[in-house]
């Protein structure tokens, strides 16, 4: 594999970095996280049991593991622009087939559809993205963040409309959020389809590049341990906001704030993500999203859920973003997609693992108080870990 060529033709870097970011807006924001907002209803009219709940995010996180074990073979052979739509567009069909049954097994292969459509718009993106900030590398970090804003743009987009349609629908009305997240994502996706993203972008069809686990196997597991505690949080916490008392209003101030914390992490973390001392960057971000995560255990109080839903927010989508910087510092530019690939895997199982056994908690315990303790200790020994990550020495 030889490096993307990083030549200074970008003119409008930011503008592309934003089209690349509809990516994770589409497969991350509205694919795998609109789900909270539906799961409450979907629970109700399909007879689910928490852990039945879970599974959905589990088997859409096995979906993210293939998409994320497969994305670096896609991206030598297809490019990083053609991996980027194609797994879009897969993304987008699993939100039509969410729409159109109630049946488990037609739900389960839409949201494994989704994930692996996810993680080859993530990872092709993340690649995408640090190519074209690599042309600008005065302000490289800046606008790699644009691109982790994209996941907020969705979780956004969808707290505005799907508590509204459940409210105005009624019970049972899940399927038709499904449709309304499909014309959404159909929208949002045709700048990606359009713009030219291919020119400096391209990556040749050489012998792949191994990663070595062992010098950041402190890392990946800080890491795994991200991934299976921010998700039961983002799984569970509109149940929880509604079990308090919470209408649509309120459920879609709690999503949209979580949302609109993805447009200050751009100018929150700059100096944080510029931080070239291994993993201490995301060891400082994951511990302020813990903090998020386990203020909602103190008390249901809207002030307190609102607090929870802007510190939690503002930090998860930097967690992600220091990885691809982390990645950015101590890798070579021929490495980015097989590095984010290993890095997208080791998340990809903890969140595998973290909403099936968060729900099979829940349903033992009877609260979801306990999904939430679990979830922010976990995010709290991620951070420690990170910290432990040291720089990694450059190859001669």
């Amino acid at each position: 594999m030889r490096a993307p060529n990083l030549v200074s033709s970008y003119t409008h870097p930011a503008r592309l970095i934003l089209i690349a970011s509809m990516a994770p807006t589409i497969g991350l924001g509205i694919g795998r996280f609109a789900y909270s907002l539906v799961l409450p209803d979907m629970r109700d009219s399909l007879g689910w049991s928490y852990s039945a709940a879970g599974f959905m995010n589990t088997i859409n996180a096995v979906g993210y593991l293939v998409g994320a074990l497969l994305a670096s073979r896609m991206i030598r052979r297809f490019g990083l622009s053609r991996t980027v739509r194609w797994g879009t567009l897969a993304a987008v069909i699993s939100l039509a087939l969410s729409a159109v049954s109630g049946n488990f097994l037609v739900l389960s292969f839409a949201r494994l559809l989704a994930g692996i459509g996810a993680a080859g718009g993530f990872v092709g993106g993340a690649a995408l993205a640090a190519t074209i900030a690599q042309s600008r590398p005065e302000r490289a970090n800046f606008l790699l963040s644009l691109f982790y804003a994209g996941p907020g743009v969705g979780i956004l987009s969808s707290g505005l409309i799907a508590p509204f349609v459940l409210q105005g629908f009624g019970p049972g009305s899940w399927w038709i959020v499904w449709w309304a997240m499909t014309l959404l994502s159909i929208v949002l996706i045709l700048p990606l389809l359009l713009a030219p993203l291919d020119s400096d972008a391209a990556i040749d069809s050489a012998a792949p590049v191994q990663f070595s686990i062992r010098p950041v196997l402190i890392y990946l597991i800080g890491y795994f341990l991200f991934g299976a505690g921010y998700i039961a949080y983002m799984t569970f916490m509109i149940a929880y906001v509604r079990d308090a008392g919470g209408g649509a209003a309120a459920q879609s101030a709690f999503w949209s704030l979580i949302g609109l914390s993805a447009f200050l992490t751009p100018w929150v973390w700059r100096r944080v993500l510029a931080l070239n001392r291994g993993g201490l960057a995301t060891a400082i971000i994951l511990g302020v999203n813990a903090i998020g995560a386990a203020l909602p255990i103190f008390g249901h109080s809207p002030i307190l859920l609102a607090i929870s839903a802007l510190v939690f927010g503002v930090a998860f989508f930097a967690v992600v973003g220091s990885t691809t910087a982390f990645v950015r510092l101590n890798y070579p530019p021929a490495e980015w997609p097989a590095s984010i690939a290993a890095m997208t895997i080791a998340f990809g199982i903890g969140q595998t693992l973290g909403p099936i056994a968060v729900g099979a908690i829940t349903d033992a315990v009877g609260s979801l108080s306990s999904a939430l303790n679990v979830s922010a200790a976990m995010l709290a020994l991620g951070a420690v870990l990170s910290a432990f990550q040291p720089k990694l020495k450059q190859k001669a």
